[in-house]
């Protein structure tokens, strides 16, 4: 610890030495930082507030109709992406700031000035916004700001519209490549369906189902058959009985009537059950269903037997008067009407058999290719589906765009309003002058102190046996005392009051210098 002190008692005499070096440093650097804080010149700040209103009526009533964007996060990006080298020679246009003649490189510097000194601040809320700019002029500052409010609220506008625009022109874009899209897959689908009319159904069941169904179909009809066959042996075998019961009457009356008039009322019946059936069938099927032909086929065959039985009967009534009396009993009339019936169900039914029979055995036959087909048709069906959900989703979207566009010409993305118009303030906010005198005085200092340790390590002196020895390495064989004068103590007497009184004036300049800033800043004040 002693050595130490020692140490630091040896730097701080050898500094002693050169102090006058170090105090005139010190009054070269004071008038030079007193200078740079009286001539650098005031810069005055001008500043305008901004309030975002993104709340509008209109948008909670078109919500689910019309896109609504997130206008906060919208103008809080625009704050932060304004000032750009596009919109800061915008500004420098509006300012007027490009009047004076200036070079390629001076034009660039002043757009890089703006760039730096230009701010746009946040609250963090509430949606407020301070734009501020300072410069040596005050006007020019108040200009800036101005041009800066301008373009703030203009972007916002023009962005947004122009995000419309795109959004639009891109949506009907898609809508145009999806049109075509679905116009090909329809003709595909269609191409594909008259290829297949056979095999494809409207009814959406598989080439296993319908099959299924088909044969539940042929099983039921051939069921009906069987019944019908049954029924008319019953009705043919009564017929008969009644006939042959009949054989033995014989009435004159009825023989004379019947040789007059023959009828034939068991044709007659199936003939009047065929025509009733052959309208039930044409309300569901066309003329060249095999239904219907078969009907047709089996009213002119009843027909043609109507004609010969009738020729028959005539001469079977002018020959066998007791036969002819069996014409006109109602029971042998009302059995033919039964045989008619069932005849013709009969017929009917075999008609049906055979018709579901053929489209068994040809959906049978087809079933090698139907899940080819099927899977094909599934295809289709998929791709058309998903053009044409997409296709009308961009339509909505597009509906959409052009409401939300109109909902932003009409309530206005966002309502600006401009609590604090541009205004400059009265008093400079830089430089800070009390901040430059203070700074400057230390400096001064600083440099003072360094100058004359500087000068103490370039020329060293030693005051003391042990630090020569140290230094140099070599013993010290012995000291010369020097003995001072009076006069030269009153020499270093005088010396030091006058150090002192140079360090005191260095002082006092700076004190005088900010005792003047106070005078003038209290006049800038009162004024």
């Amino acid at each position: 610890m002693d050595l130490l002190l020692a140490q630091l008692f040896g730097v701080l005499r050898r500094v002693w030495k050169y102090r006058w070096i170090g105090l005139s440093l010190s009054w070269l650097l004071g008038v030079i930082a007193l200078v740079v804080a009286f001539v650098v010149p005031n810069r005055y700040e001008s500043s305008a507030r901004i309030y975002v209103d993104t709340q509008s009526i209109l948008k909670p009533l078109m919500s689910g109709m019309a896109v609504q964007p997130n206008v906060e996060q919208q103008v809080t990006m625009l704050s932060r992406t304004l000032i750009t080298r596009p919109n800061v020679e915008k500004l420098v246009r509006m300012a007027d700031l490009d009047l004076k003649k200036q070079t390629k490189v001076q034009a660039e510097a002043q757009i890089e000035h703006l760039m730096k000194t230009l701010s746009i601040s946040t609250t963090g809320r509430d949606n407020l916004y301070t734009l501020a700019y300072n410069d040596p002029n005050p006007e020019v500052a108040k200009r800036v700001v101005q041009s800066l409010v301008s373009i703030f609220v203009e972007s916002s506008l023009g962005a947004t519209r122009k995000d419309t625009a795109s959004a639009t022109t891109f949506i009907n874009e898609q809508i145009k490549a999806y049109e075509a899209k679905l116009e090909e897959a329809e003709q595909r689908l269609k191409e594909f369906r008259l290829r297949n009319l056979e095999m494809v159904a409207g009814d959406g069941k598989d080439a296993t189902s319908r099959l299924a169904e088909m044969n539940a179909q042929l099983e039921r009809a051939k069921l009906e058959l069987r019944e019908a066959e049954n029924a008319r042996d019953a009705a043919r075998r009564q017929l008969e009985g009644e006939r042959g019961r009949g054989n033995d009457l014989t009435t004159a009356s009825i023989l004379q009537e019947s040789s007059i008039a023959v009828s034939t009322p068991e044709i007659d019946a199936r003939l009047a059950e065929l025509r009733r059936s052959l309208d039930g069938l044409l309300q569901r099927y066309t003329e060249q269903h095999p239904d219907v032909a078969s009907v047709r086929r089996l009213i002119k065959e009843l027909e043609e037997q109507k004609r010969r039985e009738m020729a028959e009967l005539r001469k079977q009534a002018l020959n066998n008067p007791v036969g002819a009396a069996n014409v006109g009993n109602p029971v042998q009339q009302e059995l033919s009407r039964m045989l008619a019936t069932a005849e013709v169900q009969v017929a009917s039914l075999k008609a049906r058999v055979g018709e579901y029979q053929s489209r068994y055995s040809a959906a049978m036959s087809a079933m090698r290719t139907a899940p080819q087909i099927e899977a094909e048709a599934a295809q289709l069906n998929r791709d058309y589906a998903i053009h044409k959900k997409n296709y009308e989703d961009l339509v909505a979207r597009r509906e959409s765009a052009a409401i939300s566009g109109e909902l932003d010409v009409a309530a206005g993305v966002a309502d600006f309003r401009l609590i604090e118009p541009p205004r400059v303030s009265p008093r400079p906010v830089a430089p800070n002058r009390f901040l430059l005198l203070g700074a400057g005085l230390l400096v001064t200092l600083v440099g003072g102190v360094f100058a004359a340790f500087a000068a103490s390590q370039l020329r060293p002196v030693f005051f003391e046996p042990s630090e020569l020895r140290n230094k140099t390495e070599l013993p010290i064989l012995g000291v010369v005392s020097r003995l001072v004068s009076d006069a030269e103590i009153r020499r270093l007497r005088v010396d030091r009051i006058r150090f002192i009184g140079g360090s005191i004036g260095l002082f006092g300049m700076f004190g005088l210098a900010m005792l003047a800033l106070v005078v003038l800043n209290a006049r800038q004040a009162v004024v």
